[in-house]
């Protein structure tokens, strides 16, 4: 018999576990990988973009779904408590662009480390390898799990930190909606979030590999005669065979899946120059050609383009890259400001769950309290992370989500179990 049973060893079920074990319960962590921290361990790439360093209301900004059930978590966790949570436990961090905050030393595994020890100092047992099947319910009330293999675990509290859909490779198979199903509770429809884009034509396969910085990009979905802008962004993206990715694309994702799942159009367009207005662009254009007039086209255009986007800009502003500058006409440049500044990429689809970073969709955070992080429907039954509807950008604000969420749930566990 324990105080608390967690379902899941990720990012939300290790906090879970280590508030919990803090505050003297005895609790066991049910997880069907071999080892703790699988998706947290490929997360921003091997480095773990664990939170971010904005103002604490800033947050909620930074969330597509269901923000405002996040209030009592994030101020029961806050991204600053967080930072403190990790540096108490040796694990030292530093800050990047966009307030990006990652471990000092670059590594997922020093993250996984911290939160691994913190739970074994404070006695929490893992059962590693263990599908759980099912939550035990004695009447309206969670009284412990059921494993795969039969064995009953009994607990007063059970925490569901199954997590999503994305990287099924990393154990989330949706094992969580199902039990949460079986329970009574709703779940919204998922998609694939924070996922890369499939372009139509073969544009972005001639700039594979090409990585741009300080563009901006915008979305938008033609309606009655007019765009719709969908998402707008400053930052970086990069060219695929496929089509687009980068922090600026994977973002958008959240913002057009809607448009693209009701079978609309949706296009992306990309400002390569967003700090000069079409005007100034113009005149440096000019400047570049003064300076180099007998040269030809494909040849000026070195100063202001990466080496593999010039062929490309040149076909679709249909100019002839071995024209000599000064022979380049008014309008021919004009051609060429527009595509620099509105380069239009139709988008076919985003991509798969096996590419996308995030779950859009989960328990209904109808069903749960968001002070405790308790569902509404079966008592001492809590919820934490990403198996919960909540979606946010990229920048570390999902990671903040589950670290918030489960501390909460954590806590709100042992106050529980106090209360009995």
């Amino acid at each position: 018999m324990y105080d608390i049973i967690i379902i899941g060893a990720g990012a939300a079920g290790l906090m879970a576990a280590a508030a919990a074990g803090r505050l003297g319960a005895s609790v066991c962590v049910a997880e069907k990988n071999e080892k703790p921290g699988k998706k947290l361990y490929i997360t921003g790439k091997g480095r773990c973009n664990l939170t971010n360093a904005c103002d604490t209301e800033e947050l909620f900004n930074h969330f597509v779904a269901n923000k405002k059930f996040l209030y009592s978590s994030f101020y029961a966790m806050t991204n600053f408590d967080c930072i403190s949570f990790f540096e108490e436990l040796g694990m030292k961090t530093k800050i990047e662009r966009g307030g990006r905050v990652f471990p000092a030393s670059d590594k997922s595994s020093d993250v996984i480390r911290a939160l691994w020890r913190e739970c074994l100092a404070n006695h929490v047992e893992f059962r590693f390898c263990e599908n759980v099947a099912g939550i035990i319910q004695n009447g309206n009330s969670a009284g412990g799990v059921v494993l795969e293999k039969g064995e009953k675990l009994k607990a007063e509290c059970v925490i569901v930190a199954t997590g999503g859909l994305s990287y099924a490779s990393t154990g989330s198979d949706g094992a969580g909606y199902a039990m949460a199903r079986r329970t009574g509770h709703r779940i919204t429809p998922c998609l694939p979030g924070l996922v890369p884009m499939n372009i139509q034509g073969n544009i972005p396969k001639r700039m594979q590999g090409l990585s741009m910085k300080n563009i901006e990009m915008h979305f938008y979905t033609p309606q009655n005669g007019k765009k719709k802008e969908l998402y707008r962004e400053f930052g970086e993206m990069m060219f695929t065979h496929f089509g687009i990715t980068g922090p600026v694309v994977l973002s958008a994702s959240s913002f057009i899946g809607e448009a693209l799942e009701k079978k609309q159009e949706v296009y992306a367009v990309l400002d390569c120059k967003p700090a000069l207005s079409a005007e100034k662009l113009d005149r440096r254009i000019v400047r570049d050609f003064d300076g180099n007039p007998n040269s030809s086209l494909k040849n000026c255009l070195g100063g202001l383009l990466p080496k593999s986007m010039i062929p490309v800009v040149l076909d679709l502003a249909e100019l002839d890259g071995g024209k000599p500058a000064n022979r380049v006409t008014r309008k021919e440049r004009g051609g060429l400001v527009h595509i620099l500044k509105e380069m239009t990429f139709p988008v076919r689809s985003l991509r798969g769950w096996n590419e996308a970073i995030i779950t859009r969709g989960g328990v209904s955070v109808r069903d749960i309290n968001p002070s405790t992080m308790e569902s509404r429907l079966v008592k001492n039954l809590y919820f934490a992370g990403e198996v919960i509807d909540i979606d946010a950008l990229t920048g570390g604000f999902n990671l903040q989500a589950a670290w918030s969420t489960g501390y909460l749930a954590g806590i709100s566990a042992c106050e529980n179990k106090k209360s009995h």
